[in-house]
């Protein structure tokens, strides 16, 4: 009859969970998955059988004590570095919803706000479109996959014995909301440049013709042309998508202390 005493059995459940939290934690705030579309019992069921699956492939867990400071401590290194990981991929979302709202904000549709039912909140209806056209190539494009196998390469990378995440990882996620900004205003930038043009051409004829009322013209108007801009910049959508997706797992590997931007 197989024996097992309670130290061996405290090691299994520790080598267990200190995996199973940075995949929990990671499934919980990444988009798509980690949205309020999916039942927390769900993502929970899924980061016990993505363990399960890792853990005969994993490095070697260090030997602690299930009881012990030094095992809370690690919990927390491993919570804060799934949660900093998906944190990069939920900036890279809002890169378009961010985008969206400028180009929204500029054409006169910045009133029009939907409900978004993967996070709860009102935004834009283009930032809307947006955010579900980016969802579609990320599926498309196997993101959820490269996703997942970004998760699973950070145990190689960044095994839990490693400690605390480094300062550089830090500093990467402290870059990211940055980056976003740059990102979103890059864009939106051929879009909003053309709808201020327009509205300063309108501003012109409202000052050498006060007697007309332009503004009554020129609001339909620019959000007209505002919708035309922005149905012919979906052509550069994937490229502009592609491009931003690889600085986003840039920022990951900044995060586990790899790689370089």
């Amino acid at each position: 009859m197989l024996q097992l005493s309670a130290l061996q059995l405290e090691q299994w459940v520790a080598q267990f969970l200190l995996p199973f939290f940075r995949i929990a934690s990671f499934l919980m705030v990444v988009p798509m998955i980690g949205t309020q579309l999916v039942a927390t019992r769900i993502r929970l069921g899924l980061a016990l059988a993505m363990t399960v699956v890792l853990l005969p492939t994993l490095p070697a867990m260090p030997v602690i004590d299930a009881m012990s400071l030094q095992t809370y401590i690690l919990i927390a290194q491993q919570i804060i570095i799934g949660t900093a990981m998906a944190f990069v991929l939920q900036v890279l979302f809002q890169i378009f919803s961010l985008g969206g709202q400028l180009i929204s904000s500029q054409m006169g549709l910045g009133f029009a706000s939907v409900s978004d039912p993967a996070n709860g909140v009102s935004v834009v209806v283009l930032s809307q479109l947006y955010l579900m056209l980016v969802m579609l190539l990320f599926l498309a494009l196997n993101g959820h996959l490269v996703m997942l196998e970004a998760l699973a390469r950070s145990f190689f990378v960044f095994p839990v014995s490693a400690g605390s995440m480094p300062v550089a990882g830090y500093m990467a996620l402290a870059k990211s909301g940055s980056w976003m900004l740059a990102s979103a205003l890059l864009m939106s930038l051929p879009a909003v440049t053309a709808l201020l043009v327009i509205n300063f051409a309108f501003g012109v004829m409202a000052k050498a013709a006060p007697q007309l009322n332009i503004f009554a013209i020129g609001f339909p108007f620019t959000m007209l042309v505002g919708l035309v801009i922005a149905w012919v910049s979906l052509e550069g959508f994937l490229g502009q998508f592609q491009r931003f997706v690889t600085l986003a797992f840039n920022y990951i590997d900044q995060v586990l202390g790899v790689g370089v931007l």
